[in-house]
């Protein structure tokens, strides 16, 4: 048997590399296990909006910290130029290069990584968890204080620990999506549109909704874009027929009403091709069983509209860390652990909400568009605007915590001194300049603002307040079993 290693997290996807590197910072050395020998170069997601992108620029890595003035909610416009403040962020990054950045920092950590490894099952007791892997030298075993699911929507992590994956399925919606050319179309990329002569003027960068589907055009490269259709009630050939071309541009035609010439791009690629039959909703009944636990796709599955998936997956990884690293380094206090699902399945059923609200908006038939009417009137309120995006966001979900109510409790703060917290370092942002801690957990950061505000080590408040008191006292123990130090 190999020898014992604290955490191994079974796959590495953005997910399970951000993991590694979150629990690295918090002084804990995990091992990765891929069964893929390389990293993906296949094309899947083109950036991240939400919360989370806040949050990678605490950690350096991300130097885009601007607000959204434009994105789309259910194929309906969502103006956010004048909204203030503005929680919608994005970071403009295809799949592959963030998993190339987060494997890069997670190497100059030190993580080991180990691709072409696959995990084929495990057993825990009450010590640990035993990994019966296949790598390149054949079967092994490995033993791990915790292991932690980051292998996807059909995690073997999830079904082999026997946690439950509720939720629906519609079996009467097929979505196409495609790299394309679009020959003698003009893309006037700043001013957000394509004229195909003949045919018309797209719009491009967000969904649009007809009487008979919604569709997409997306400029991802010179000359080429990223072309996707969703149709309900329409005949679907089965997953073993392979998708082409010509059926996104017979889908397109029926979505749009007039037929598009596409055609496949030059070069090696690799180009995205694929057709999904039906849509699955689906959070796990429980994000840990023992000493098992899943994040990412392994925990939630759903529309993508409106490009959540990342944003939530990755702050499950960012929430589960610190406190793992806690319990492993043998300062956690009681039920720490379990507040990661207490804390990241609530937001994993709000994505589930309003991605399917978003699908029900998109879908075709005169209902839908009176509804589409209604809602386009309330858009055109700011708090409404405001709300949703906050809800695309993920920041309209605060955290339970067991303090006084004050307005930053439980939301996620994004300015934040760079130091501590680019070294995922819990922190109390002092007000007073008096404030020690005993056993030095917590780095006590001089502030200018009017409060004292205790912050977690994935960004969110735990306390804050005016006038340091027993309150604090409670939560410096309840999260980091810390005290503050009274002078002599």
């Amino acid at each position: 048997m190999d020898t014992t290693a604290d955490v191994v997290i079974a796959g590495g996807g953005p997910n399970g590399l951000l993991l590694a590197c979150e629990l690295s910072l918090a002084g804990v050395r995990p091992i990765v296990v891929e069964r893929l020998p390389e990293r993906s170069d296949q094309p899947k997601a083109n950036g991240i909006v939400g919360q989370v992108v806040r949050l990678l620029h605490q950690r350096g890595l991300s130097d885009q910290d601007v607000p959204m003035p434009v994105f789309t909610f259910g194929a309906m416009v969502l103006d956010l130029v004048e909204l203030d403040p503005n929680p919608l962020y994005g970071m403009g990054i295809k799949q592959p290069a963030l998993e190339e950045l987060f494997e890069s920092r997670a190497l100059e950590l030190g993580v080991e990584i180990r691709r072409g490894h696959e995990l084929a099952g495990f057993t825990q007791d009450a010590d640990g968890v035993t990994l019966e892997l296949t790598g390149p030298g054949g079967p092994y075993r490995l033993r791990t204080r915790y292991l932690a699911g980051c292998d996807g929507a059909h995690s073997l992590v999830r079904k082999h620990a026997g946690i439950a994956f509720p939720g629906v399925s519609s079996a009467d919606i097929v979505s196409r999506i495609a790299h394309v050319t679009v020959p003698g179309a003009v893309i006037r990329t700043e001013r957000a549109e394509m004229e195909v002569p003949g045919v018309g003027t797209f719009g491009l960068y967000a969904w649009h909704r007809t009487e008979r589907g919604a569709y997409a055009l997306l400029p991802v490269s010179p000359g080429v874009l990223t072309v996707g259709t969703i149709e309900w009630d329409v005949p679907a050939p089965g997953d073993d027929v392979p998708m082409t071309v010509e059926e996104l541009s017979q889908s397109l035609a029926r979505v749009h009403g007039k037929e598009v010439p596409l055609a496949s791009p030059a070069g090696p690629g690799p180009h995205m091709l694929r057709r999904l039959n039906g849509r699955d909703t689906r959070v796990a009944a429980s994000y840990r069983d023992g000493r098992v636990f899943v994040a990412g796709d392994a925990a939630h599955v759903h529309s993508a509209m409106g490009a959540p998936g990342l944003n939530l997956g990755l702050q499950d990884a960012v929430n589960l860390a610190w406190k793992l690293a806690a319990e492993i380094r043998g300062w956690a206090p009681p039920g720490l652990l379990d507040t990661y699902d207490a804390e990241r399945r609530p937001a994993a059923l709000r994505v589930a909400m309003h991605t399917q609200a978003q699908l029900a908006l998109s879908a075709p038939g005169p209902a839908v568009t009176a509804l589409r009417e209604l809602f386009g009137e309330l858009l055109g309120d700011e708090v409404t605007r405001g709300r949703i995006a906050a809800l695309m966001a993920g920041s309209d979900l605060a955290y339970p915590m067991p303090a006084p109510p004050h307005p930053l409790l439980g939301h996620f703060l994004a300015e934040l001194p760079a130091e501590s917290a680019s070294r995922a370092r819990p922190m109390l942002l002092d007000a007073t300049g008096g404030l020690r801690v005993r056993h030095g957990r917590v780095d006590v950061v001089p502030s200018e603002g009017p409060d004292c505000v205790l912050v977690r080590p994935d960004g969110y408040v735990a306390w804050a307040g005016g006038t340091p008191d027993k309150s604090l006292e409670q939560a410096l123990e309840t999260w980091f079993r810390e005290s503050l130090e009274v002078p002599a």
